[in-house]
Order: structure tokens, then C-alpha cells, then sequence
């Protein structure tokens, strides 16, 4: 029996996502500040392309009102570099304004200092050296000891015990903490600041225990191992919290990255809430007529590289111009269903799916998913992202829904109003809740304590001051 091979033709419709609407997918999903550099490499690299300037048509009389300084050019000309311009040099006793801008130290640039001025051989400094460079931003080490004598390539060979004079060399530099390698031996490092030396020995015996007695505030337990009274412990724990546990940090030279907001809500007249876009993400890129009409009159000259530029550069404003019409119908949706949020806050949440909006906005569920993804909301009680107002919903006594976002704003509040003394638990947290009818287990209340970054009761707890007895003149004195 033999297999015949034929050959036929069918028609059939099937969805293909094409490479642009791809690109267009990828797009949408990006924060306000990728999709800027996105566009931007669009405009340096499209003819057709440019950014939308500001008008310039007052600058001439801006410099007209600044050209009269002097009647003699050349006195003028004096008076601007004794101004410190920047148009000369500088003499030897002034002060230009370049040189009082302060200038960012790293961590490494001032350990390298300090061991540049100390009496070392140049194996030793080398050694020392190479343990800065392998610090981390923290001012940890992190890599262990032997590794790091297998990458000294010195002749001879590096021992073991050169890395570790090396290390407290390190370690003996400002800031104190810096070269640690957990830590209990940063927190160690710094018990030199405390004065005190009973309270210094106490306080080193302390962290030779493991750290979570400390943070558990197991004073007793502390006591009964450390040989000492549980006042003393607690006086010493309260001192070492006061230690920096990251003594590099306040050298980091990365800046900080702020949020900056796609849509801003505002109240507006009665009991209105208008949102609109943040004009500072949208970019102001427009199509350049001049080109465009050029490559018009001349289009017939088979110039194919340039229709396409022409082409990308259309499509890249419908993009630009659809993108942030979407992001705004999303929001004034959002604003739309959460009302009560920016009225009453977030324990007025109410439970909200990507179906919702998605049904009401008229687009798919994925779209409405990577519309919100790095996209933030101002309000009047901060900024928001998009996606924190979608939450599950969980059942009440009444038969109703409650958000989860607002279970957690409960749990909030009642910590916060708690005794410090006699913090509540986690069984007491979900007892609470039930009596104000939410169905939420223990468990649960764990994790949206844990997602909230509140820490567990017996780190909440605090011990009671003991009061001080009033002499009885006084209090005598009090009642007259």
C-alpha cells in the first residue's frame, strides 16, 4: 500500500499580529519616560520628524534690555568676566562659580583617599585596594575571603591571613560598619561609639547572640545568656539600634528616581472629579510640513527610503496620539468606578476587575493590563499606580463585596491605633475584622500585614516605662 501526496488550496481567515501592531503592543506598556526615549530616537532618526520649539521671538529683546551695561565695550567686557561668566580664565584670587557646586563622592573614592594617606607598603595598599573594590553600594563584603586571595595575582602568592590584616584595615576606615560581612559584624564594628565600656562589652555580648532576640525584644531571654539584668539589656538594644546597618549608602551617587504622574484628578465643581493628562509626558513631537511638502512635489523621483520615513513618521504620531487617549479613557474610568477613593479614601475601595473596565472602555482585557502597568495617577492623597486600584473581592455579612485594598486600610488603622504595649495578633487583627464583618482568616491577615511592611507583634511590642514615684512635698505642693 502506497501513500499518494496531493496538493489542494484553502481559504481560511486567521488572526495574524503584524510587526507595527506588535511594536504598537510593546509600546503601550512602556512608563511615560521608555516611551519618551522611544520617541525621541524616533525624531534623531526620522527627517520627518521634530520636536515642537518654544518661541523665540523675545530673546533679541532680551538681549537689547542687557546690552546697555556700560557705554564702553570694553569696560562691558570687563564687567562680564569679573562676573564669573566663564568667558576667561579665573585669577588667582577669585572665585569662579563652578568651583562652589558641590561634587558627589563615591564610597570608593573616599575609602581610597583615606588609604592613601596611611604609611603602607605598595603589596599592602594593593591588598587594601582591591577589598574597596569589592565592596558593595551598602559597604558590605560579600565575596569570601578565600576567593578573594585566589584574585590577588601578587608575587608571591597571597595568604590568607595578608587578606585578613587587609580587611581590618579596611574596616578601621571612616565610615565605622564599612567592610562588614553581615550584620551583627557592622552593628560590631560600631560599638566603639558607645562610651561606655561595661555598656560596650554588654552591647558586643549582645550581638554575639543571634540578631532576631534582639528584634524580637527577648530582653529576659538576652539577660538570662549574657549574664546581665533585662533594663540593661533593653538600654543597650535601644543604643545599637541608633547604629547605621548600611554605612555606605549615604555615599550612593544614583539618584533617586521620582514617579512622574501620566494623569492628574482634581476635584472639580459640586462633587466632580476631572482627570486629565499630565502635559509634562506627553512629547511634543510633531511632523515637519517643510520636508513633507517637499517630498510631495517630488515623490515621482523613486525615493523609497524616504516614503518609508515618511510613512514610520505618521505612524509614529497616531501612536503617540492613541496611546495617551487611551491612557486617559482607562483613568476616567477608573475615577468613574472608585469614587468613593478619592472621597473618603482607601478603605472606601471598592472591588474592581480588568473586566470592568475593559467592558466599559471597549477594549480587551490585555490592553487594559498594559495601559495600567507603569502608568501612575496623581490625587489628593498622592500618587497612585493604576494598577492599586484593582483588587479581588472578598464577602461580608451583609451579603455584600469589600475590597481587599480596603481590608488592608482596616488592618492599617487598627495597628496604628493600638496600644503600644499590648500590640494586637494576628488572631486578634482577623477577630476584629469579623466583628466588623469581613470574612478574613488569620493567614490572610498575615499577608496583608506583610504586604503592608508592618512587623509582627512581638517587634511592635514595647515594654512599659516604669513610672517614677512624686516625692510627697510635691505632690502637697501640687494641691496648694
Amino acid at each position: 500500500m502506497t501513500a499518494a501526496l496531493h496538493m489542494r488550496i484553502e481559504r481560511r481567515q486567521t488572526q495574524t499580529v503584524t510587526p507595527r501592531l506588535q511594536h504598537a503592543v510593546r509600546l503601550l506598556q512602556l512608563s511615560s519616560l521608555d516611551f519618551a526615549q522611544e520617541v525621541q530616537q524616533a525624531v534623531d532618526g526620522n527627517p520627518f520628524l521634530e520636536e515642537e520649539g518654544e518661541d523665540l521671538s523675545a530673546a533679541p529683546a532680551a538681549e537689547d534690555d542687557h546690552a546697555d551695561v556700560s557705554a564702553d565695550p570694553w569696560e562691558a567686557q570687563a564687567w562680564t568676566m569679573s562676573a564669573g561668566g566663564g568667558h576667561g580664565p579665573a585669577s588667582d584670587g577669585d572665585i569662579s562659580l563652578i568651583d562652589l557646586v558641590p561634587q558627589s563622592v563615591s564610597l570608593r573614592q573616599h575609602l581610597h583617599t583615606q588609604l592613601n594617606v596611611m604609611p603602607l607598603s605598595e603589596r599592602d595598599r594593593v591588598l587594601a585596594a582591591m577589598l574597596v573594590e569589592s565592596l558593595d553600594d551598602d559597604g558590605y563584603l560579600r565575596q569570601p575571603l578565600e576567593e578573594l586571595r585566589d584574585m590577588a595575582e601578587l608575587e608571591p602568592a597571597t595568604s590568607l591571613d595578608e587578606i585578613r590584616v587587609a580587611l581590618a584595615r579596611v574596616q578601621a576606615l571612616d565610615p565605622l560598619g564599612i567592610g562588614a560581612r553581615d550584620l551583627a559584624e557592622c552593628l560590631l564594628l560600631q560599638t566603639v561609639l558607645i562610651e561606655d565600656e561595661a555598656q560596650r562589652a554588654l552591647a558586643r555580648k549582645v550581638l554575639a547572640q543571634p540578631l532576631q532576640r534582639m528584634a524580637m525584644r527577648e530582653y529576659h531571654k538576652l539577660a538570662a545568656l549574657v549574664e546581665s539584668t533585662p533594663g540593661e539589656v533593653e538600654a543597650v538594644c535601644d543604643r545599637i539600634r541608633q547604629f547605621d546597618p548600611r554605612p555606605g549608602s549615604r555615599f550612593e551617587s544614583t539618584r533617586t528616581p521620582y514617579v512622574t504622574p501620566d494623569v492628574i484628578v482634581r476635584r472639580g465643581r459640586g462633587n466632580n472629579w476631572i482627570t486629565t493628562l499630565n502635559p509634562e509626558v506627553v512629547p511634543r513631537v510633531r511632523l515637519n510640513r517643510l520636508y513633507a511638502d517637499l517630498f510631495q512635489r517630488h515623490r515621482d523621483t523613486g525615493q523609497t527610503d524616504l516614503a518609508a520615513h515618511l510613512r514610520e513618521a505618521r505612524w509614529t504620531l497616531r501612536n503617540v496620539e492613541q496611546r495617551f487617549a487611551t491612557i486617559l479613557d482607562v483613568a476616567n474610568a477608573i475615577v468613574r468606578h472608585q469614587r468613593h477613593f478619592f472621597e473618603y479614601g482607601p478603605m472606601a475601595m471598592k472591588p474592581l476587575a480588568l473586566r470592568d473596565i475593559a467592558q466599559e472602555v471597549g477594549l480587551h482585557e490585555s490592553t487594559v493590563c498594559r495601559v495600567t502597568n507603569n502608568k501612575y495617577m496623581a490625587t489628593p492623597s498622592g500618587v497612585f499606580e493604576l494598577k492599586y486600584f484593582f483588587s479581588r473581592s472578598l464577602p461580608t455579612h451583609s451579603g455584600g463585596q469589600a475590597s481587599t485594598t480596603a481590608i488592608r486600610g482596616v488592618i492599617r488603622e487598627l495597628i496604628e491605633e493600638e496600644a503600644p504595649t499590648e500590640p494586637l495578633s494576628d488572631v486578634q487583627l482577623a477577630a476584629m475584622l469579623k466583628r466588623q464583618g469581613f470574612h478574613v482568616a488569620r493567614r490572610t491577615v498575615t499577608k496583608y500585614r506583610q504586604q503592608l511592611k508592618l512587623p509582627a507583634v512581638e517587634m511592635r511590642r514595647q515594654r512599659p516605662t516604669p513610672s517614677v514615684p512624686v516625692p510627697v512635698s510635691v505632690a502637697l505642693e501640687a494641691r496648694v
